[in-house]
């Protein structure tokens, strides 16, 4: 218990300093942590870590990526045609009067 508390100390104080400071590299750090915690039960702490911000680089630039693609796309506005009102998108149908007998 004490070993493991020795080796996690400085890793809690060294994720707290890289927190409070502007990440250059998205994902990184936060791969990084997941990556090292799943590398420490395979025993290669250090090459999960190295793994893990490979990783989540990666996946922070493919958000990225689609998030300006929709940015970029136009978008339908209610308003390009005045005087019209707008239509649901799925109308009710109109009531059909009951047959008497």
């Amino acid at each position: 218990m004490k070993t493991l508390l020795r080796c996690s100390l400085p890793v809690l104080a060294l994720t707290l300093a890289m927190a409070s400071t502007p990440a250059g590299a998205k994902g990184c750090i936060k791969g990084a942590i997941v990556g090292g915690a799943a590398g420490h039960l395979a025993h290669h702490t250090f090459l999960g870590a190295a793994a893990g911000c490979v990783i989540g680089h990666h996946e922070a630039a493919k958000r990225a990526r689609e998030q300006q693609l929709q940015e970029q796309q136009p978008q339908p506005s209610q308003q390009d045609q005045p005087g019209q009102q707008s239509q649901p998108a799925n109308p009710t149908p109109a009531a059909v009067p009951a047959k008497q007998q």
